[in-house]
Protein backbone atom coordinates (compact mmCIF):
# COMPACT_ATOMS: atom_id res chain seq x y z
CA UNK A 1 0.00 0.00 0.00
CA UNK A 2 1.56 3.82 -0.98
CA UNK A 3 1.55 6.34 1.54
CA UNK A 4 2.62 9.93 1.41
CA UNK A 5 3.31 12.27 3.61
CA UNK A 6 4.34 16.01 4.31
CA UNK A 7 5.55 18.12 7.14
CA UNK A 8 7.08 21.80 7.12
CA UNK A 9 9.48 22.19 9.99
CA UNK A 10 8.61 25.44 11.94
CA UNK A 11 11.11 27.69 11.03
CA UNK A 12 12.94 25.30 8.76
CA UNK A 13 12.57 23.65 5.64
CA UNK A 14 9.87 20.95 3.97
CA UNK A 15 9.82 16.94 4.73
CA UNK A 16 8.08 14.59 2.17
CA UNK A 17 7.98 10.77 2.47
CA UNK A 18 6.59 8.28 0.27
CA UNK A 19 6.44 4.76 1.89
CA UNK A 20 5.43 1.15 0.69
CA UNK A 21 3.97 -0.92 3.80
CA UNK A 22 3.14 -5.04 3.57
CA UNK A 23 2.14 -7.41 6.23
CA UNK A 24 2.25 -4.34 8.87
CA UNK A 25 6.02 -3.26 8.18
CA UNK A 26 7.57 -0.02 5.80
CA UNK A 27 8.94 -2.05 2.77
CA UNK A 28 9.90 1.20 0.74
CA UNK A 29 11.42 4.37 1.69
CA UNK A 30 11.48 8.00 -0.88
CA UNK A 31 12.53 10.70 1.65
CA UNK A 32 12.81 13.80 0.10
CA UNK A 33 12.14 17.75 0.57
CA UNK A 34 14.28 20.95 0.07
CA UNK A 35 15.96 20.43 3.04
CA UNK A 36 20.18 20.32 2.82
CA UNK A 37 21.76 17.00 4.17
CA UNK A 38 25.80 16.22 3.91
CA UNK A 39 26.55 14.34 2.39
CA UNK A 40 24.47 13.61 -0.32
CA UNK A 41 24.51 9.91 -0.24
CA UNK A 42 23.33 9.99 3.67
CA UNK A 43 19.75 10.19 2.66
CA UNK A 44 20.11 6.57 1.70
CA UNK A 45 20.90 5.86 5.23
CA UNK A 46 17.45 7.63 6.57
CA UNK A 47 15.61 5.96 3.84
CA UNK A 48 17.48 2.51 5.31
CA UNK A 49 16.29 3.14 8.84
CA UNK A 50 12.69 3.22 7.70
CA UNK A 51 12.59 0.38 6.01
CA UNK A 52 11.25 -2.43 8.18
CA UNK A 53 10.46 -0.60 11.11
CA UNK A 54 6.33 -1.92 12.11
CA UNK A 55 3.48 0.59 10.73
CA UNK A 56 2.60 1.70 14.20
CA UNK A 57 6.22 2.74 15.29
CA UNK A 58 6.27 5.56 17.85
CA UNK A 59 7.74 8.80 17.39
CA UNK A 60 10.71 7.82 19.37
CA UNK A 61 11.26 4.31 17.37
CA UNK A 62 11.45 6.47 14.10
CA UNK A 63 13.76 9.17 15.70
CA UNK A 64 16.08 6.52 17.28
CA UNK A 65 16.35 4.48 14.56
CA UNK A 66 17.58 7.53 12.27
CA UNK A 67 19.97 8.60 14.20
CA UNK A 68 21.51 5.54 15.18
CA UNK A 69 21.52 4.89 11.03
CA UNK A 70 23.05 7.83 10.06
CA UNK A 71 26.41 7.90 9.70
CA UNK A 72 29.03 9.56 11.85
CA UNK A 73 29.79 13.23 10.47
CA UNK A 74 26.48 13.53 8.32
CA UNK A 75 24.62 16.95 8.86
CA UNK A 76 20.99 17.69 8.75
CA UNK A 77 19.88 21.11 7.79
CA UNK A 78 16.38 22.80 8.42
CA UNK A 79 14.95 18.99 9.79
CA UNK A 80 15.98 17.07 11.96
CA UNK A 81 15.48 12.95 12.88
CA UNK A 82 11.83 14.23 14.75
CA UNK A 83 10.88 15.98 11.67
CA UNK A 84 11.83 12.39 9.71
CA UNK A 85 9.34 10.78 12.25
CA UNK A 86 6.90 12.79 12.59
CA UNK A 87 6.44 13.15 8.39
CA UNK A 88 6.48 9.05 8.25
CA UNK A 89 3.61 9.29 11.19
CA UNK A 90 1.73 11.45 9.29
CA UNK A 91 2.30 9.23 5.94
CA UNK A 92 0.77 6.41 8.02
CA UNK A 93 -1.99 8.09 9.42
CA UNK A 94 -0.78 8.48 12.99
CA UNK A 95 -0.52 12.08 12.96
CA UNK A 96 -2.46 14.61 11.20
CA UNK A 97 -2.05 18.11 9.68
CA UNK A 98 -4.20 21.13 9.83
CA UNK A 99 -6.10 20.38 7.32
CA UNK A 100 -7.33 17.03 7.76
CA UNK A 101 -9.56 18.84 10.55
CA UNK A 102 -13.09 20.43 10.52
CA UNK A 103 -12.51 23.11 12.46
CA UNK A 104 -14.69 25.56 14.18
CA UNK A 105 -14.91 28.93 15.78
CA UNK A 106 -16.68 30.28 19.16
CA UNK A 107 -16.29 33.97 18.93
CA UNK A 108 -15.65 35.76 22.30
CA UNK A 109 -19.15 36.26 24.74
CA UNK A 110 -19.24 37.63 27.86
CA UNK A 111 -18.96 34.41 30.41
CA UNK A 112 -17.71 34.22 33.99
CA UNK A 113 -14.29 33.49 34.81
CA UNK A 114 -14.83 30.19 36.44
CA UNK A 115 -17.27 28.92 33.61
CA UNK A 116 -14.48 30.10 31.37
CA UNK A 117 -12.02 27.81 32.89
CA UNK A 118 -14.39 25.27 33.44
CA UNK A 119 -15.29 25.80 29.36
CA UNK A 120 -11.94 24.54 28.96
CA UNK A 121 -12.10 21.14 30.57
CA UNK A 122 -15.92 20.62 28.86
CA UNK A 123 -14.70 21.09 25.57
CA UNK A 124 -10.98 18.98 25.66
CA UNK A 125 -12.64 16.24 26.84
CA UNK A 126 -15.66 16.71 24.21
CA UNK A 127 -12.83 16.24 21.91
CA UNK A 128 -11.53 13.07 23.22
CA UNK A 129 -15.12 11.73 23.20
CA UNK A 130 -15.30 12.44 19.53
CA UNK A 131 -18.40 14.76 20.42
CA UNK A 132 -16.80 17.69 19.63
CA UNK A 133 -15.23 19.15 16.35
CA UNK A 134 -11.64 21.00 16.74
CA UNK A 135 -12.55 24.18 18.06
CA UNK A 136 -10.71 27.41 18.79
CA UNK A 137 -12.81 29.80 21.42
CA UNK A 138 -12.03 33.43 22.09
CA UNK A 139 -12.79 34.77 25.91
CA UNK A 140 -14.77 38.03 27.03
CA UNK A 141 -15.90 38.62 30.50
CA UNK A 142 -16.54 41.91 32.59
CA UNK A 143 -15.02 41.10 35.77
CA UNK A 144 -11.71 41.12 37.14
CA UNK A 145 -9.65 38.19 37.51
CA UNK A 146 -6.18 36.38 38.06
CA UNK A 147 -5.82 33.08 36.53
CA UNK A 148 -3.31 30.65 38.15
CA UNK A 149 -2.27 27.72 36.98
CA UNK A 150 -2.46 24.36 37.62
CA UNK A 151 0.75 23.72 40.05
CA UNK A 152 1.12 27.40 40.90
CA UNK A 153 1.25 28.29 44.91
CA UNK A 154 -1.81 30.21 45.73
CA UNK A 155 0.48 31.98 48.74
CA UNK A 156 3.43 32.64 46.47
CA UNK A 157 1.76 34.04 43.28
CA UNK A 158 -1.13 36.22 44.81
CA UNK A 159 -1.02 38.58 47.20
CA UNK A 160 -4.94 37.86 48.83
CA UNK A 161 -5.31 41.03 50.48
CA UNK A 162 -4.16 43.02 47.26
CA UNK A 163 -6.79 40.96 45.75
CA UNK A 164 -9.41 41.76 47.65
CA UNK A 165 -9.07 45.29 47.72
CA UNK A 166 -9.01 46.32 44.10
CA UNK A 167 -12.02 43.03 43.51
CA UNK A 168 -9.91 40.65 41.92
CA UNK A 169 -10.98 36.91 41.68
CA UNK A 170 -8.55 34.02 41.59
CA UNK A 171 -9.42 31.20 39.33
CA UNK A 172 -6.99 27.93 39.11
CA UNK A 173 -6.87 26.42 35.43
CA UNK A 174 -6.03 22.80 34.60
CA UNK A 175 -3.57 23.90 32.46
CA UNK A 176 0.51 24.86 34.05
CA UNK A 177 2.42 27.83 33.19
CA UNK A 178 2.06 31.21 35.07
CA UNK A 179 -0.73 33.32 36.15
CA UNK A 180 -2.87 35.51 33.98
CA UNK A 181 -3.59 39.25 34.97
CA UNK A 182 -7.16 39.71 33.37
CA UNK A 183 -9.59 42.61 34.06
CA UNK A 184 -12.31 42.83 31.64
CA UNK A 185 -10.75 44.33 28.03
CA UNK A 186 -7.42 44.18 29.16
CA UNK A 187 -6.19 41.30 27.23
CA UNK A 188 -7.09 38.65 24.59
CA UNK A 189 -7.45 35.06 25.34
CA UNK A 190 -7.81 32.22 22.94
CA UNK A 191 -8.15 28.57 23.75
CA UNK A 192 -7.71 25.83 20.65
CA UNK A 193 -9.02 22.42 21.47
CA UNK A 194 -7.89 19.67 19.10
CA UNK A 195 -7.15 15.65 19.16
CA UNK A 196 -3.71 15.03 20.39
CA UNK A 197 -2.25 13.52 17.08
CA UNK A 198 -2.10 17.27 15.63
CA UNK A 199 1.17 17.35 17.92
CA UNK A 200 1.89 14.04 17.67
CA UNK A 201 5.48 13.27 18.46
CA UNK A 202 6.25 17.16 19.31
CA UNK A 203 7.72 17.98 21.95
CA UNK A 204 5.73 20.91 24.45
CA UNK A 205 8.50 23.09 22.84
CA UNK A 206 7.66 22.54 19.37
CA UNK A 207 4.46 22.05 19.10
CA UNK A 208 3.90 26.12 21.19
CA UNK A 209 5.03 27.90 17.52
CA UNK A 210 3.37 25.01 15.16
CA UNK A 211 0.16 25.60 16.80
CA UNK A 212 0.66 29.23 16.95
CA UNK A 213 2.34 30.17 13.59
CA UNK A 214 -1.76 31.43 12.27
CA UNK A 215 -1.40 33.93 15.31
CA UNK A 216 1.64 35.11 14.24
CA UNK A 217 0.81 35.85 10.56
CA UNK A 218 -2.38 38.00 12.16
CA UNK A 219 -0.34 40.16 13.91
CA UNK A 220 1.91 40.29 10.77
CA UNK A 221 -0.80 41.14 9.39
CA UNK A 222 -1.00 44.79 11.46
CA UNK A 223 2.67 45.17 12.05
CA UNK A 224 3.99 43.14 14.40
CA UNK A 225 6.69 41.08 13.77
CA UNK A 226 6.14 38.25 16.70
CA UNK A 227 7.94 35.34 17.47
CA UNK A 228 8.01 32.77 20.02
CA UNK A 229 10.79 32.84 23.08
CA UNK A 230 11.21 29.57 24.63
CA UNK A 231 9.58 27.71 26.61
CA UNK A 232 6.44 29.75 26.13
CA UNK A 233 6.68 33.68 25.67
CA UNK A 234 5.27 35.50 22.38
CA UNK A 235 7.23 38.19 22.16
CA UNK A 236 8.58 41.59 19.62
CA UNK A 237 11.04 43.16 19.17
CA UNK A 238 9.80 45.97 21.80
CA UNK A 239 9.19 43.02 24.11
CA UNK A 240 6.93 40.13 25.58
CA UNK A 241 2.78 40.48 24.93
CA UNK A 242 2.02 37.57 25.95
CA UNK A 243 2.53 33.56 26.81
CA UNK A 244 0.93 30.25 26.37
CA UNK A 245 0.11 27.15 28.22
CA UNK A 246 -0.91 23.67 27.29
CA UNK A 247 -3.11 20.53 28.42
CA UNK A 248 -2.79 17.06 26.89
CA UNK A 249 -5.17 14.80 28.30
CA UNK A 250 -4.03 10.99 28.35
CA UNK A 251 -7.13 10.16 26.35
CA UNK A 252 -6.01 11.73 23.40
CA UNK A 253 -6.98 15.51 23.55
CA UNK A 254 -5.27 18.60 23.87
CA UNK A 255 -6.07 21.79 25.33
CA UNK A 256 -3.43 25.34 24.28
CA UNK A 257 -4.59 28.48 25.15
CA UNK A 258 -2.91 31.93 25.04
CA UNK A 259 -3.36 35.36 26.52
CA UNK A 260 -1.44 38.49 24.96
CA UNK A 261 -1.49 42.08 27.00
CA UNK A 262 -4.04 44.23 25.30
CA UNK A 263 -4.12 47.12 28.10
CA UNK A 264 -2.69 46.45 31.41
CA UNK A 265 -2.69 47.75 34.43
CA UNK A 266 0.88 47.56 35.81
CA UNK A 267 0.97 48.96 38.84
CA UNK A 268 -2.96 47.05 39.76
CA UNK A 269 -0.87 43.79 38.48
CA UNK A 270 2.30 44.03 40.58
CA UNK A 271 -0.16 44.74 43.74
CA UNK A 272 -1.83 41.62 42.78
CA UNK A 273 0.71 39.18 42.07
CA UNK A 274 3.68 38.52 44.37
CA UNK A 275 5.97 36.80 41.45
CA UNK A 276 4.65 39.68 39.20
CA UNK A 277 6.78 41.78 41.13
CA UNK A 278 9.85 40.54 40.46
CA UNK A 279 8.64 39.18 36.68
CA UNK A 280 7.92 43.08 35.95
CA UNK A 281 11.39 44.06 37.78
CA UNK A 282 13.72 43.04 34.40
CA UNK A 283 10.81 44.32 31.01
CA UNK A 284 11.91 47.79 32.11
CA UNK A 285 8.86 49.22 33.39
CA UNK A 286 8.98 51.54 36.20
CA UNK A 287 7.01 51.35 39.03
CA UNK A 288 5.11 55.07 38.07
CA UNK A 289 3.98 53.61 34.95
CA UNK A 290 0.34 52.66 35.07
CA UNK A 291 -0.27 50.33 32.35
CA UNK A 292 1.43 47.99 30.20
CA UNK A 293 -0.84 48.27 26.79
CA UNK A 294 1.76 46.27 23.95
CA UNK A 295 -1.32 45.22 21.16
CA UNK A 296 -2.94 48.52 22.03
CA UNK A 297 -0.05 50.94 21.15
CA UNK A 298 1.81 49.17 18.86
CA UNK A 299 -0.94 48.28 16.69
CA UNK A 300 -3.57 51.40 17.69
CA UNK A 301 -6.49 49.13 17.14
CA UNK A 302 -9.02 48.61 19.45
CA UNK A 303 -9.13 45.02 20.79
CA UNK A 304 -11.67 43.43 19.01
CA UNK A 305 -10.75 44.83 15.72
CA UNK A 306 -7.61 43.01 16.69
CA UNK A 307 -9.62 39.25 17.76
CA UNK A 308 -11.84 39.67 14.39
CA UNK A 309 -8.43 39.88 12.28
CA UNK A 310 -7.59 36.76 14.19
CA UNK A 311 -10.26 34.65 13.81
CA UNK A 312 -10.46 35.88 9.92
CA UNK A 313 -6.67 35.11 9.71
CA UNK A 314 -7.35 31.16 11.66
CA UNK A 315 -10.66 30.62 9.02
CA UNK A 316 -8.49 31.06 5.92
CA UNK A 317 -5.35 29.23 7.25
CA UNK A 318 -7.65 26.17 7.81
CA UNK A 319 -11.01 26.64 6.55
CA UNK A 320 -13.01 26.99 9.84
CA UNK A 321 -16.43 28.38 10.13
CA UNK A 322 -17.79 30.40 13.24
CA UNK A 323 -20.43 28.84 14.73
CA UNK A 324 -22.27 29.41 19.02
CA UNK A 325 -21.60 27.77 21.80
CA UNK A 326 -24.54 24.95 22.33
CA UNK A 327 -26.53 25.22 25.65
CA UNK A 328 -25.47 21.95 26.97
CA UNK A 329 -22.11 22.99 27.29
CA UNK A 330 -22.30 25.97 28.50
CA UNK A 331 -24.52 23.84 31.37
CA UNK A 332 -21.97 21.24 32.11
CA UNK A 333 -19.17 24.05 32.26
CA UNK A 334 -21.65 26.31 34.79
CA UNK A 335 -22.12 23.13 36.66
CA UNK A 336 -18.57 22.31 36.74
CA UNK A 337 -17.52 25.60 37.74
CA UNK A 338 -20.14 25.43 40.60
CA UNK A 339 -18.42 22.47 41.84
CA UNK A 340 -14.64 22.33 40.94
CA UNK A 341 -13.43 25.67 39.69
CA UNK A 342 -15.64 27.93 42.15
CA UNK A 343 -14.30 26.74 45.03
CA UNK A 344 -11.45 26.68 47.82
CA UNK A 345 -10.74 23.34 47.32
CA UNK A 346 -9.75 23.59 43.78
CA UNK A 347 -8.54 26.75 43.99
CA UNK A 348 -5.94 26.18 46.80
CA UNK A 349 -5.05 22.99 46.09
CA UNK A 350 -1.61 23.94 46.20
CA UNK A 351 -1.70 26.33 49.04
Amino acid sequence: MMHHGEYKVVGGKLVVVDLDTADGVITDVSLNGDFFLEPDDALEDLNDALRGLPVDASNSTIRDAVNQNLREGAVMFGFDADAVARVVRRALGHATKWEDHEWEILAPEIIPITEQVALDEVLTRQIAKGTRKPTIRFWDWNEGAVVIGSFQSLKNEVDMEQANKHGIQVVRRISGGGAMFMEAGNCITYSLYAPESLVDGMSFADSYPFLDAWVMEALESIGLKAHYKPLNDIATPAGKIGGAAQKRLANGAMLHHVTMSYDIDAQKMTDVLRIGREKISDKGIASAVKRVDPLKSQTELERMEIIEIMMDTFAKRTGATRTQLDEASRKDAQELAETKFATEKWTARVP
